[in-house]
């Protein structure tokens, strides 16, 4: 490779710094991707709240799962503990949430 291509591009100075990439900040990207998608996050007026998208919150609910699955045994006490009580809140809220999308009168 030549220098040109092992440096990186200069990019705009950003006006907050990224976080070191860690095992708790990827479980809370994944539980914030899964909450929003299960309609918990809205800021405006309630009429104005998007539809719950259940099929991509069990999808980011099962990629948590899938990450709990393969680091087991790996993982710090404060890391097992962030993704399982991530996980048990998550399933908790998608039952809640598709029990509601049930009774609410489709349109």
């Amino acid at each position: 490779m030549s220098d040109q291509e092992t440096t990186a591009p200069e990019q705009p100075e950003q006006e907050f710094p990224l976080p070191e990439p860690s095992i708790d900040w990827f479980t809370l990207s994944l539980r914030m991707e899964a909450e929003a998608h299960l309609g918990l996050f809205h800021a405006g007026e309630e009429k104005d709240r998007p539809k719950p998208n259940l099929a991509a919150a069990r999808h980011a609910i099962d990629m948590l799962a899938l990450l709990q699955d393969k680091t087991r045994g790996n993982l710090t006490l404060e890391e097992q503990r962030l993704l399982e009580n991530s996980l048990t809140e998550l399933r908790f809220r998608y039952v809640q949430v598709f029990e509601e999308s049930k009774k609410a009168p489709q349109s």
